[in-house]
């Protein structure tokens, strides 16, 4: 499977995944910059999934139209040591 981590979290998180899944940070990809409906667009044709912390991103775009999973992380900030705790979870979502 191949996963997108969102700009907003901190690319060290990838050795958290499980190995099974590719995961690519958006810097990485090059598409550092890209507003969420564009990388959307972009990430569902090329990845099964996309982790971020966005929260306002089932109310900006309509998400139901889109065929990519998206994981939303809840922590207290994006600091990696924050996020950190909730990797196995989405590991277990995907």
């Amino acid at each position: 499977m191949r996963v997108l981590l969102d700009e907003n979290l901190d690319r060290r998180l990838k050795r958290h995944f499980d190995a099974d899944f590719e995961v690519v940070t958006v810097a990485e990809h090059g598409w550092s910059g890209k507003k969420n409906g564009e990388l959307l667009r972009a990430a569902e044709a090329e990845f099964d999934a996309f982790i971020t912390m966005d929260r306002g991103i089932e109310y900006q775009q309509n998400l139901g139209s889109l065929a990519l999973r998206i994981v939303l992380i809840s922590a207290r900030s994006n600091r990696r040591q924050d996020v950190e705790p909730a990797i196995p979870a989405v590991n277990a979502a995907l």
